[in-house]
């Protein structure tokens, strides 16, 4: 049998363990939410926001519990505390507002609560008529304790009602004091935690300004901005665009590369192999003796005449967002500054980019494996460096799926530490994971695959994936019906319905969404060849000339819808998104609110681009707010009209591109 001083090896660490305990401890954390990956990656709010988190907090035994919410915003070192508030099944909630940029932490704390516990014990013997001196006693022991931690007028209430208690010839009005709901919150003010619980992580939300959740973006090629055919254009040209741009209410002015493109490999029109004399390049084939990524291609102007379009911009309550393209042509300095960025094939020469059997001879990828990573990485953050200090905020980023996760979660974290108002735009069509990845490493806003999802069937189950699951705490959609890469069959075959009913599609199902313009807006939809996405006289290999006073102009709507997006709260989120069945295949009808500021939005579209849909609609109406037995004026935004609705069971007819986006009021 082994004495105290000959315990072996593991009774001396179990004992050293037991010494490092706190074995009255009693309170178990566990589900806490939200949480991404353990912990690991913050959540994404926009100041004005809140957080609510949830928690099981629990003990054994049948004490009364107490918890709250810790929380601490940037700079802050001493931590701010909400209460939680038990909901069901041991299951606590509580929330706090985040007021400034950058990064705010948060944990929670239970414990167990000797008063309520009382209190509660209490109420069930005096209502059972039980003597009730002691356990008076021990209550007023408890308001005591509680008294030396109080300061001033609460202090001496609390010593009043703890005499009370202890008074041994009035037990009716010791009883009353023992209920006093006065009592039950002083004591919650200065409620000793002992053996309080802390959750031992301290979980993240990175906080980022109102355009981060909130935007409407409308992408141009400025060499396109030329007044006269066949002109490249600049950055004079393009600041004439802008009061149009203005007019249609947008928020982003998004404008491909705009660095020198590359003479070797130089793609044609068409994305031929063979560039004719004229050929202009793709923008995305960066770099040339003019200079690299900090560098401004000679034709669209100088850097003076760049901020000058910025200045244009901000006049008209635009920002401009640029490219940041990780790639290089075989022109760029780096290939000679650099060669260790490059990864080179077995004959010796530089990998150029693939997708087989696509070929893009004029882009050279970075390579991330590279022994000189730390150099590349530092380079690549300085190109981020330099253009936030000519003012630019937001950037697009070009396939960042293509580059280390590493990089990026290194790259944005210290751009955002120096410039959390920064936006970061993931253009990453890849898989979920990936994309979802990029979101949790930092990325603001991220493409998505709406482009694709058409079907009503289709459209909720993303939706619902995206707005109704964690998903939703980190990954924040940016939708696009269209891009220079990207013209779906919808568009080809379904004309200008199709052109209209997937611009309200994109604007109202989330807060951010973008249209690559003038292309959208006038319904250009003709593909380079059958059953191909590019489209034909792609601009991203020629100068296009746009002509807005065309008939077909989606100009107006934009406006309108874009509009009606600022005037309405419920459109700035993607938290309250509900869909309502419908008995067409072809309609789709959902809903956002915003029940604080009491706004209701209902929008129902024909997803058909040739057939008038009739159906009925069966409403959620708890989800809107309103009641079954009272009618209900419903607004349409779009044509100003009125209709008067009753119940969940309503009519709608659509003609093709038509929708509906009503404004719900009920008086009560």
């Amino acid at each position: 049998m082994k004495t105290e001083s000959k315990l072996g090896l593991k009774e001396q660490t179990a004992v050293k363990i037991a010494a490092k305990l706190e074995g009255r401890v009693r309170v178990v954390i566990e589900g806490v939410q939200p949480e991404i990956d353990h912990g690991e990656y913050p959540i994404q709010r926009v100041v004005g926001e809140t957080v609510t988190v949830e928690a099981d907090i629990f003990a054994d035994g049948h004490d009364a519990m107490a918890a709250q919410l810790l929380y601490r915003g940037p700079k802050e070192r001493s931590w701010r505390a909400v209460p939680m508030v038990a909901i069901e099944n041991d299951r606590w909630r509580g929330e706090f507002p985040v007021a400034t940029l950058g990064e705010y932490r948060y944990t929670v704390e239970g414990w167990i609560d000797p008063f309520t516990t009382w209190r509660n014990a209490m109420k069930k013997r005096l209502e059972a008529g039980q003597e009730t001196h002691v356990e008076r006693m021990h209550g007023a022991n408890l308001v005591t304790a509680a008294a030396k931690r109080a300061k001033g007028g609460d202090a001496k209430l609390l010593n009043d009602f703890a005499s009370k208690l202890n008074s041994p010839t009035d037990a009716e009005a010791a009883s009353a004091a023992a209920l006093d709901p006065k009592l039950d919150a002083l004591m919650r003010k200065y409620s000793e935690h002992a053996y309080a619980m802390r959750y031992p992580k301290e979980l993240a939300v990175s906080v980022g300004r109102e355009l981060a959740g909130f935007s409407a973006w409308y992408e141009i090629f400025p060499r396109s901005c030329s007044p006269k055919p066949g002109h490249h254009g600049t950055f004079k040209d393009c600041e004439a665009w802008v009061p149009y741009i203005a007019s249609m209410n947008f928020d982003v002015l998004y404008l491909p590369p705009i660095h020198p493109i590359g003479q070797a490999f130089r793609k044609g029109k068409n994305n031929s192999e063979k560039a004719e004399p004229d050929d202009v390049g793709s923008p995305w084939a960066i770099g040339s003796k003019e200079g690299g990524h900090k560098a401004i291609h000679p034709q669209l102007g100088t850097l003076e005449d760049f901020q000058s379009l910025m200045a244009k911009a901000k006049e008209h309550g635009l920002e401009i967002a640029l490219d940041l393209a990780y790639q290089c042509s075989p022109d760029h300095p780096y290939v000679q500054e650099h060669p260790s960025f490059f990864r080179k094939r077995a004959d010796g020469t530089i990998q150029y980019a693939e997708n087989p059997p696509k070929k893009y001879q004029d882009i050279y990828p970075l390579d991330f494996e590279t022994e000189d990573w730390r150099d590349l990485w530092t380079e690549l953050k300085s190109v981020i460096d330099y253009w936030i200090a000519q003012g630019v905020l937001i950037f697009r980023v070009d396939n960042p799926h293509t580059k280390a996760f590493a990089f990026w979660k290194w790259a944005i974290a210290e751009t955002k530490a120096a410039h959390p108002e920064v936006i970061f735009l993931a253009e990453a069509f890849t898989r979920p994971k990936v994309m979802y990845r990029l979101a949790k490493v930092g990325f603001t806003q991220s493409y998505t695959y709406f482009t694709w999802r058409t079907s009503k069937e289709e459209l909720t189950e993303y939706l619902e994936e995206l707005t109704q699951t964690e998903v939703a705490e980190f990954f924040r959609p940016n939708f696009w019906p269209n891009t220079p890469d990207i013209l779906h069959e919808s568009l080809q075959k379904g004309g200008r319905p199709a052109f209209l009913s997937r611009f309200v599609l994109a604007a109202t199902l989330t807060a951010n969404y973008g249209i690559y313009g003038p292309a959208f807006e006038l319904c250009d939809n003709t593909p380079v060849k059958p059953g191909s996405e590019e489209y034909l006289n792609s601009e991203k290999y020629q100068l296009r000339h746009w002509n807005i006073e065309e008939p077909q102009n989606l100009q107006t709507l934009i406006a309108r819808v874009n509009q009606i997006r600022r005037l309405h709260p419920a459109l700035h989120s993607n938290r309250q998104l509900v869909f309502h069945p419908t008995d067409q295949p072809f309609l789709l009808c959902y809903s956002k609110t915003d029940a604080e500021k009491k706004d209701v939005v209902l929008m129902a579209v024909n997803l058909h681009p040739e057939y008038t849909q009739t159906g009925w609609v069966e409403l959620d109406l708890q989800a809107l707010g309103v009641s079954a037995d009272q009618p209900f004026d419903v607004h349409d935004l779009l044509t100003d009209s009125h209709y008067t609705w009753k119940g969940t069971r309503n009519f709608i007819q659509l003609e093709p591109g038509r929708s509906h986006i009503f404004h719900l009021r009920q008086d009560h």
